[in-house]
């Protein structure tokens, strides 16, 4: 598939403004994070900020974006609409949840429960945007599991590295956030490494001899190209990427978003501000940039059955 760089966009800012927003409601929740205003405003500034950003490039990748206000009424029947709804509606206690705890400097009691509202809708919002692609039999790639489990664990994990960054920032840093910070570590390179098996080694169920029903007669090759430019069916479901370069991308993604933010962040837990402050965030620019490049590969090398019709071996 064409990777598509407003989505890439979307669904790396949005996934980690909603991961760091969930972060904040548990912790506070938990009465492990301080009711500092100035914690607060810079928590809820990053988690806004990226949520708002990437929501809006998601429009980008709409052939009319003045239109997409109409994608809310096909909630019945698409992922894409469910998803636009629940993310518009997370802002709701989102805000409320904001009000509490920069302008009442509160962030338990009623507040709290806002905040867990909110982690609620922002884990439905991640939760339908995983759908729009897992429920797709047409891509083999992405129709399984581990589909929706990776953009969870990618939410989860790129919002504890803001969330881990922001404490070490205000001197609030406890072994419960670092604790939060290796399991969502560990749980996004279990479940991605899972997802890269399930992609190299499932079968494929769609091929050139089931595609037009004449397997039983042997093996079925194209004669002559379907058309003679490229269409937009080809351009958007053609795209594929060498062998060895998404290797070399699997590879440097894995060591971005893992490795990476993973010794910088558990390396920093017992060290002084001044240390921990900027190799906890240089693990969030590390994770981010690797959690692209991640993205970027989830596409590429996704192939839609459509390829067939255009001569690929498989889908």
């Amino acid at each position: 598939m064409q990777p598509a760089y407003s989505v890439i966009l979307f669904t790396t800012a949005s996934g980690a403004g909603y991961g760091l927003l969930s972060a904040m409601a548990y912790f506070a929740a938990a009465n492990l994070a301080p009711s500092d205003r100035w914690f607060g405003l810079t928590g809820f500034v990053i988690a806004f900020g990226l949520i708002t950003v990437g929501l809006l490039a998601s429009t980008f990748h709409l052939g009319h974006p003045e239109r997409a206000w109409r994608a809310f009424s096909q909630w019945r029947t698409s992922w894409l609409s469910r998803e636009g709804i629940v993310a518009v509606a997370t802002y709701i206690p989102a805000l409320v949840f904001a009000w509490g705890w920069v302008i009442e400097g509160d962030n338990g009691g009623a507040w709290r429960t806002f905040g867990m509202l909110a982690a609620g809708l922002a884990f439905l919002t991640v939760y339908c945007t995983s759908k729009i692609y897992s429920t797709l039999p047409t891509v083999r790639a992405w129709f399984n599991r581990y589909t929706m489990y990776g953009y969870i664990a990618f939410a989860a994990w790129t919002g504890m590295l803001w969330f881990n960054f922001i404490a070490h920032v205000f001197g609030a840093h406890r072994p419960e956030i670092g604790l939060a910070f290796a399991i969502a570590g560990s749980a996004v390179w279990f479940i991605k490494r899972k997802y890269w098996i399930q992609i190299d080694t499932a079968p494929t169920w769609v091929s050139p001899e089931t595609a037009v029903g004449l397997g039983n007669l042997g093996k079925v090759r194209l004669l002559a190209a379907p058309s003679t430019q490229e269409t937009y069916i080809q351009r958007e479901m053609g795209f594929q990427v060498a062998r060895k370069h998404a290797t070399r991308l699997r590879i440097i993604a894995f060591f971005a978003y893992s490795v990476v933010p993973m010794v910088l962040g558990l390396t920093t837990m017992t060290t002084s501000k001044w240390i921990a402050v900027p190799a906890s965030f240089l693990a969030v620019l590390s994770g981010m940039a690797g959690t692209v490049i991640e993205r970027w590969l989830f596409f590429a090398e996704a192939k839609h059955v459509a390829a067939l019709y255009y001569g690929a071996e498989d889908s």
